[in-house]
């Protein structure tokens, strides 16, 4: 049934001075500076305010199609609603579905680590910026402003991954519990983060800091920087170590949960006699190497070394800011390069997902490329002098 108007009638439109505007029904009419008048639209469609310029009388706009633009726009809504899950009405906006997926992923065993992060990501930037944004309509253009206010307010690019990197995976999540559509979800590109200083230990650090780690007050803190110093592995890796994960005979332990998947950690002789003779000292009902000291504690094993490793750090007159355990894993795949284990291998060892990222290490060893390009020199003419080179003399011979 069409609507009846009473205000935006041809008589009210030809009234209209430069400046005056007639509103009615979510059409918008106003009369320009040179005469003209210029229809648009001002409506909410599912909880989500459009404006939208139609075009001008001159065009051949009039008041009826600035109509069958706001019913386009109610159709395509309705449309939009076939394809929600039983019993909504309307699709969530962000701010509704980034609560409901807070909750959802809570107490996942998968989907809940780094919740706490997550959650500031989301209340703190995503949520304020989007607005009540439906999850379904997010476009790349919206991702692309996001980035750039975020770095206009002075973010670095690498806290502004983070922030899209929890986007991804809410997205991610709204698609497989069928809150939208795939083909609705945006595409996350991540933007190019300055490459961080790669901090390696000298010989004599390293000694240093084992002796430390020896001597502090905690008897795991030792053992924890030998797995790092020995192995590379990362500082969660080796909390979640279980002695049954360790092979002494084949000189390997599983990592069933990592970064880059699960695998097979070599480690040298002296690590596994080391491993070997801790495996005696304790009961047989001990299960991680790593155990929890605090009572009712969430988890069986440590979640953390941090503030052990610290204090070895300072006892080695070491700087705590420049030396984190991460440092002995860089220190390790480091010595690896030194030693000229390829790549490929190094990547296994160290567990990366890509070639590329074990590829950071080599700059580190210049005297191994310098001694490796020197072998180029063997095809070179070292008999040629200073002589051969200069320029021809005046009197159109040739020097000798």
């Amino acid at each position: 049934m069409a609507r009846k108007f009473t205000r935006l009638t041809r008589p009210a439109l030809r009234i209209l001075k430069p400046g005056q505007s007639v509103t009615e029904h979510g059409i918008v009419v106003q009369r320009l500076a040179s005469g003209d008048l210029r229809y648009s639209i001002n409506v909410m469609v599912d909880g989500q305010r459009i404006h939208r310029i139609v075009g001008r009388e001159s065009e051949g706009v009039t008041r009826e199609q600035a109509e069958r633009a706001i019913e386009s726009l109610r159709t395509k809504a309705l449309e939009g609603r076939l394809d929600l899950p039983t019993g909504r009405k309307v699709q969530r906006s962000i701010a509704a579905a980034a609560e409901e997926y807070l909750t959802q992923i809570e107490h996942h065993p998968k989907f809940g680590r780094n919740i706490g992060p997550k959650r500031r990501h989301l209340r703190q930037r995503l949520v304020p910026f989007f607005g009540a944004c439906r999850i379904d309509k997010l476009t790349d253009f919206n991702l692309a402003e996001y980035v750039k206010h975020r770095r206009g307010e002075g973010a670095a690019m690498a806290t502004v991954n983070r922030e899209l990197s929890t986007l991804n995976h809410f997205l991610n999540r709204a698609v497989d519990w069928k809150w939208m559509r795939a083909d609705n979800k945006p595409r996350v590109v991540k933007g190019e983060e300055p490459q961080k200083q790669i901090i390696v230990l000298t010989d004599a650090e390293k000694r240093a800091l084992m002796q430390a780690a020896i001597a502090d007050q905690d008897p795991l803190t030792w053992l924890f920087t030998a797995i790092a110093m020995g192995t590379g592995m990362r500082h969660g890796e080796i909390l979640r170590i279980k002695w049954e994960d360790i092979d002494i005979g084949n000189r390997r332990i599983f990592i069933g949960k990592a970064k880059g998947g699960r695998r097979e950690q070599p480690i040298p002789p002296s690590l596994a006699a080391i491993l070997e003779h801790e495996h005696k000292q304790i009961s047989s009902s001990d299960i991680w190497l790593f155990p929890t000291t605090r009572k009712n504690a969430k988890h069986a094993n440590r979640q953390q070394m941090s503030e052990q490793f610290r204090r070895a750090v300072n006892q080695a007159k070491l700087d705590p800011a420049r030396v984190t355990p991460h440092v002995m894993r860089h220190t390790a795949i480091t010595a690896l390069i030194k030693e000229r284990v390829d790549i490929p291998t190094v990547q296994r060892i160290s567990g990366h997902k890509t070639i590329a990222m074990a590829l950071r290490y080599t700059h580190l060893t210049d005297d191994h490329i310098d001694q490796s390009v020197a072998k180029l020199d063997a095809g070179l003419p070292f008999a040629i002098t200073p002589k051969l080179h200069t320029a021809p003399n005046q009197g159109g011979g040739e020097t000798v």
